[in-house]
């Protein structure tokens, strides 16, 4: 019942980023914004609807449990929902799941940008090791951390040079 519970949310969660997302995205292009690495989203979207898809398949067809410490590690997991709310709203209209730069525009330091260049990814990177940690779906865990890596190594850079040529990064 808690793999439901958490699943649940964790998907309608996503759901409401994505319009948040859209809404941004369109404000930001209506002012000039420009996109950067479109070719590489529909890999990391991909990877996202993949490590839910997993996820199901460890967890309920292997019938998994929660994992001994799961008390620990849901209330590690409400931190970082905690933490990913901080980053949306410190980030405002220019939080996006794609790397869409308005030109001319400061870059956000306020929030959890004082202490980490892109907190979002450190996150999210928990977060695909805490979910399926929480209820023993190690190969999920392992897969899915390591394709996030991946993924990561390709999009921050072409981020960080997008943040270079268009804001005060």
């Amino acid at each position: 019942m808690l793999f439901w519970i958490v699943f649940i949310f964790v998907v309608i969660q996503r759901l409401l980023e994505l319009m948040l997302a859209n809404r941004n995205e369109q404000w930001m292009k209506s002012q000039g914004a420009i996109e950067y690495g479109h070719s590489h989203y529909v890999y990391m979207v991909l990877m996202h609807i993949s490590f839910f898809i997993s996820l199901i398949v460890e967890v309920i067809f292997n019938n998994k449990s929660v994992h001994p410490y799961w008390v620990i590690l849901l209330f590690i997991f409400l931190i970082i929902q905690t933490a990913r709310i901080w980053v949306i709203l410190s980030l405002g209209k220019y939080w996006n799941t794609k790397i869409i730069v308005l030109p001319g525009s400061n870059i956000v330091s306020k929030g959890p940008f004082q202490l980490i260049k892109h907190p979002n990814y450190l996150i999210v990177t928990i977060e695909l090791i805490i979910l399926p940690l929480m209820f023993q779906a190690y190969l999920t865990m392992i897969a899915f951390f390591f394709l996030n890596q991946i993924i990561l190594a390709i999009r921050i850079p072409i981020e960080e040079q997008a943040l270079r040529e268009n804001t005060d990064y």
